[in-house]
């Protein structure tokens, strides 16, 4: 045995040796994955196969909380995938979690309620596959009702009894649902929509009748009480009825705003009364008219009409004439036998006689046309009253000021609206509501003065306020005009007097040294020496100085001058 396994290990070493190193890294290769792909095997035919209890993901966390609670208490073993799916061992579990989450109303609102019929057992009897009918069939109303716009929930409860074999026996089917409206619905107001949801429950329930379903909202108020609702539906008709009738005088007081604010102004008309008598009886008429047959059509190219028409068409003529001249006859009686005719008629006998009888038919067609028309509602008669203030102008003086009482208001006169301007409006108010006479439509305009005291103490008030804001600038613009010029005029006698002041100063300093230049020469003449103090011999130097550089720098003299003059 040693001898064989040394040979076939001497084999593959000289196989392998011979192999180039590609074909050794293929090798290496093909054994690494299939010993990868026997594990992998091992390990998937190992894990337990998992079903799912619910066709679809639960995406409600706090659904999948519930449903995940109940199962822990039932102590079925379960897991939960990442995308939301419960999931156990096998079928049978599934099942009976299915059927778990059934009757504790645990199922997914968008479950699909026939799902329930998916669920297959030997051991299921007629009355549980009954009681899944009337579930799927329950759950299918709750979504077919919350899924109109003014429902937020509903609540069904159907009651299916069992067929009889004699109909008088048999009990009827009924349903019974709570509705709760979503804020701002008018559900329980609208009859057709009660109605609506009515009939939807009626023919989704085989045997239904409409007098066997029972709506209620929260507060178990009936709301498909029809019977007892026609009262509450005749002062909802009232009440449609007497906001159209409102409706349409607004609309006819806005168009006779409309129509007389842009002549006499908003503030000067007022609307005391206007009244539409509707009737809002709904009433056919049908009328037939007759018009006449156009032979030839009017040309659009003339400028005229040239168009031609008969009243009518001969249809059929018939014509009857009928003449008899002769002896008048008077019958007797049978021979042998005298007559019956009165003696008046025996004594014509004999007598010539004359007659004429012409008859002429003749049958005309003309066009006819049939108008059925249905009003409902319709304007009876319009009233309205509409008043126009006149205007109050300002009154002016020769010199155009405004006119003052003592007590400090405005002087106005009062001009009323003329009769012309009164025809014109009530032309433009007949036109804007639509006046009729012979319907019997009254409109009254009139003039009338209004009180305008508050309007006028308004204005009185701000024209004061206004008089007196002018006086106050005016006054102080003035004072400060006085300000201004008196310190202007202080500057100019300020730098006057010291203009003097310096000049002065100037002819004192100019005498001083004409005096000293004087008694210096003077001194020099007579050969005499004058003693001079310290100031006097200073000042004179500085004074030569000054006049030695003013000769070399005028320049910088006269500006140094000016920047003096500038200071001060």
């Amino acid at each position: 045995m040693n001898e064989w396994l040394q040979k076939v290990r001497s084999q593959i070493q000289a196989v392998w040796g011979k192999w180039k190193p590609a074909q050794k890294i293929t090798f290496i290769g093909i054994i690494g994955a299939g010993i990868l792909g026997i594990v992998l095997l091992f390990v998937f035919s190992a894990a337990p196969t998992m079903t799912p209890v619910l066709s679809r993901p639960v995406r409600d966390e706090a659904l999948l909380d519930r449903i995940a609670t109940r199962l822990d208490q039932e102590g079925i073993e379960y897991q939960i995938t990442a995308d939301s799916r419960v999931m156990v061992r096998d079928q049978q579990l599934a099942q009976r979690a299915r059927a778990i989450l059934t009757r504790e109303d645990l199922l997914p609102p968008e479950t699909d309620p026939w799902e329930l019929f998916d669920i297959d057992r030997w051991t299921q009897t007629d009355f549980e596959r009954n009681v899944n009918l009337r579930r799927s069939i329950t759950r299918q109303l709750e979504q077919h009702i919350t899924a109109i716009e003014d429902v937020d929930a509903a609540s069904v409860t159907l009651v299916l009894p069992e067929r009889t074999l004699f109909a008088d026996d048999q009990y009827p089917v009924t349903a019974s649902v709570i509705l709760t409206p979503k804020p701002g619905s008018d559900i329980r107001e609208n009859r057709r929509k009660i109605e609506g949801i009515e009939k939807l429950i009626q023919f989704a329930v085989e045997g239904l009748r409409s007098e066997n379903i029972t709506v209620t909202d929260r507060t178990g108020v009936v709301l498909n009480d029809f019977i007892n609702l026609a009262e509450f539906d005749r002062l909802e008709l009232t009440r449609r009825e007497l906001q159209i009738q409102r409706d349409l005088e607004r609309e006819k007081i806005r168009a006779i705003t409309t129509a007389l604010g842009g002549v006499f102004g908003a503030d000067r008309v007022r609307v005391f009364n206007f009244d539409v008598d509707l009737d809002m009886g709904k009433r056919t008429e049908e009328t037939t008219e007759h018009f006449p047959i156009i032979t030839r059509p009017n040309n659009p190219r003339t400028p005229f009409d040239d168009s031609e028409f008969v009243l009518s068409i001969p249809l059929s003529v018939e014509s009857v004439e009928e003449r008899y001249e002769g002896t008048g006859f008077n019958p007797q009686g049978p021979p042998g036998q005298e007559g019956q005719t009165p003696p008046a008629y025996r004594d014509l006998d004999g007598v010539v006689g004359n007659w004429s009888n012409i008859q002429s038919r003749v049958n005309n067609e003309v066009n006819t046309r049939m108008i059925v028309e249905e009003k409902s509602p319709s304007v009876r008669r319009i009233s309205g009253s509409v008043a126009i203030d006149g205007v109050w102008r300002r009154v002016y003086n020769d010199r155009g000021e405004l006119e003052m009482n003592p007590d400090g208001s405005i002087v106005r006169e009062y001009v009323p609206v003329s009769a012309e301007d009164l025809a014109i409006a009530q032309a433009l108010v007949e036109s804007a509501v639509g006046y009729n006479r012979d319907r019997g439509d009254t409109v009254n305009v009139r003039h009338l003065q209004f009180d305008r005291s508050g309007q006028h103490s308004v204005e009185d008030d701000l024209y004061r306020r206004r008089r007196q804001i002018q006086l106050i600038v005016l006054y102080s613009l003035i004072g400060i005009a006085v300000l201004l010029v008196s310190f202007i005029a202080f500057r100019l006698i300020a730098r006057e007097i010291e203009r003097r002041r310096r000049l002065r100063e100037e002819e004192l300093a100019r005498q001083h040294q004409a005096m000293r230049e004087a008694a210096l020469r003077s001194a020099e003449e007579e050969s005499s020496e004058v003693e001079m103090s310290v100031e006097d011999r200073a000042r004179m130097e500085l004074q030569e100085n000054a006049i030695n550089l003013a000769r070399e720098r005028p320049e910088d003299v006269a500006q140094l001058i000016r920047t003096w003059l500038r200071e001060e």
